[in-house]
């Protein structure tokens, strides 16, 4: 294990284990730290007008500091008073894994940190926005809950096999955005391909739908009225650019409902519009309300069908608790009714997330079929048949049987045992000599092998990932190397100075020339201005007017010679002048 773990973060499965790295706190240079203390000094002056009262008070409960970028370590020893952790990831991670995290608790949090030259906003995932953004809100404890069930729920969404093809490509970019020295095209290229993506997804997923309901609620959501928000959606707080004007008439703000759910974003723009909850309590009032909608709670055949168009590994709940994991490869319908399903590969059946014995994947290893429903010209449903019932219709020990479904399908064979469960429904038959058919074609056929058919008149629920976790190899991720930027070499002269002037300010080292760096910046670094807005507050807070004066005039000129940096620049400036930002 190479992180630093506690008890929440103990209970966490393996599979999630696998997406967490060590923050490698020594890897942030100056440069990381003065672009995190900047955003932090503005945005924390700005927000506390404009944000919802929970982001203050969850600074401090946090322990994030406006100086220094979050050791999650340190953040984690004060998170679990709040019930919750914080682990570091490599950027973006499957959507159903960072719900999961959720689930349980624990933010996950993109160690990396944006570039200066990106420092108002990045579509990268980075701890500015994880730590500075997520972290703070969650000391709500309606809000918490929301996350929390949020997660639980969201793990559990189907998604399409082109949501995966989406999310691999919006990886990519946010990767090769952030590197230093990228190609223009490749950029280019890459965003016309995900345009193209965007445009030709079809029927939106259900994870597709959440992954809008949270957009616009934890990462771009406001609460409150409508005449005056507040801003509490961790994009909008670790953005100094969004979080201004997401504040203006230019922006719609709309009341939220489940309609979030169906109004997609682009992650590369501004945002047109944002929704306004009254409250976090009505927050979990749309989820339910969404989640009603889900296959997780509506089963059936359009259930089944949706996991069959993902592709991905998921799970079937039958009337009787019985529960099938694997992929799911076709359903046999009738009447609108599925009598009949088939996996492929590797399967597993469960009762209540607990795997039955001996009906693991080694058991099933090239799929599992069986048919549901009732039998025909009977009433009553096999798990509802008392073992007095189960004896008149022949469905006993020993007994060769010729059993014919709703929808045409005949299972034939010899009954061995049955499974029932702790209702006392027969959950499992098991038979030799077996044979199902559909209409005359043969399903499944086998002399030696027994045969296990699976009891339930309904498929109650359908939804992504197995149902014991322990069933299957989950073990598929590899940590991904972050693209070291050139600036962020630590033998960097520019990265040098910004340590001079850190150390200088931290009391470490008080005999450096501030004046020598001021002048090696002019000299050699003219497209650099944050290390110029640091040494003006040290000439401020040092009572030196004149150099205070003379940054601030060479200041004017870089301002002259790069416009897009005037707005940086000023709010800077203004900070120190209005000095009312101090560590949180």
């Amino acid at each position: 294990m190479n992180y630093e773990s506690n008890p929440i973060l103990d209970k966490l499965p393996k599979h999630l284990k696998q997406y967490i790295k060590p923050q490698n706190y020594t890897d942030y240079t100056a440069v990381n730290q003065a672009v995190w203390r900047y955003v932090m000094r503005k945005n924390v002056d700005y927000l506390s007008q404009v944000a919802h009262g929970s982001y203050m008070d969850g600074l401090k409960k946090t322990g994030i500091s406006i100086d220094n970028i979050p050791n999650m370590y340190g953040m984690n020893r004060i998170l679990k008073d709040l019930g919750w952790a914080a682990v570091a990831v490599d950027g973006f991670i499957p959507p159903a894994a960072f719900m999961e995290f959720q689930a349980y608790n624990v933010l996950v949090i993109a160690s990396d940190i944006r570039q200066l030259e990106h420092i108002e906003y990045t579509p990268a995932p980075d701890i500015i926005h994880e730590g500075a953004g997520h972290a703070p809100i969650i000391a709500n404890p309606e809000y918490a809950e929301y996350l929390r069930r949020f997660g639980e729920i969201g793990c559990k969404a189907v998604s399409s096999a082109k949501d995966f093809e989406l999310y691999e490509a919006v990886r990519h970019l946010s990767i090769i955005k952030e590197a230093k020295g990228t190609d223009p095209l490749e950029i280019e290229k890459v965003e016309k391909h995900i345009e193209v993506l965007q445009k030709n997804m079809g029927e939106p997923s259900e994870m597709a739908l959440l992954r809008n309901l949270h957009w616009w609620t934890v990462e771009y959501g406001l609460i409150g009225s409508l005449e005056n928000p507040k801003i509490y959606g961790a994009g909008l707080l670790s953005s100094i650019g969004e979080s201004a004007w997401c504040m203006t008439d230019e922006v719609i703000k709309i009341p939220y409902s489940i309609a979030a759910a169906h109004t997609a974003f682009d992650i590369t723009k501004p945002q047109p519009q944002l929704f306004v909850t009254p409250d976090f309590a009505f927050l979990n009032q749309v989820l339910e309300d969404f989640t009603n909608t889900m296959a997780l709670r509506t089963g059936g055949l359009q259930g089944i069908q949706k996991l069959i168009h993902s592709k991905e590994l998921a799970t079937i709940e039958l009337s009787t608790g019985l529960q099938v994991s694997g992929n799911f490869e076709y359903v046999i319908a009738h009447e609108g009714q599925p009598v009949y399903f088939q996996t492929v590969g590797r399967s597993a059946l469960a009762f209540h997330e607990k795997e039955l014995v001996g009906q693991d994947t080694n058991k099933h290893t090239t799929g599992f079929g069986s048919p549901i429903g009732r039998l025909k010209g009977i009433n009553i449903a096999i798990e509802e048949m008392s073992p007095r019932d189960l004896k008149a219709y022949n469905i006993y020990e020993g007994e060769v049987i010729s059993l014919d479904f709703i929808g045409d399908i005949n299972v034939s064979g010899k009954i061995i045992t049955g499974t029932r469960n702790l209702q006392g429904q027969i959950i499992l038959i098991t038979l030799e000599n077996c044979s199902v058919t559909h209409k005359g074609k043969i399903l499944f056929e086998s002399n030696l092998e027994p045969y296990n058919m699976v009891i339930g008149e309904h498929i109650v629920s359908a939804y992504n990932g197995p149902a014991d976790i322990n069933s299957f190899d989950l073990l598929d991720h590899e940590l991904s190397k972050t693209i070291a930027n050139k600036e962020d070499n630590p033998d960097n002269q520019i990265t040098l100075y910004y340590q001079q002037i850190r150390d200088f300010r931290d009391g470490k080292n008080t005999t450096i020339s501030r004046n020598k760096v001021f002048k090696k910046i002019k000299e050699r670094f003219p497209q650099d201005w944050l290390l110029s807005v640091e040494l003006y507050e040290l000439a401020i807070t040092n009572g030196d007017a004149d150099f205070a004066l003379n940054i601030k005039n060479y200041l004017e000129q870089v301002k002259h010679n790069q416009p897009k940096l005037r707005h940086l620049i000023d709010n800077g400036l203004s900070l120190v002048d209005k000095p009312s930002v101090t560590t949180v």
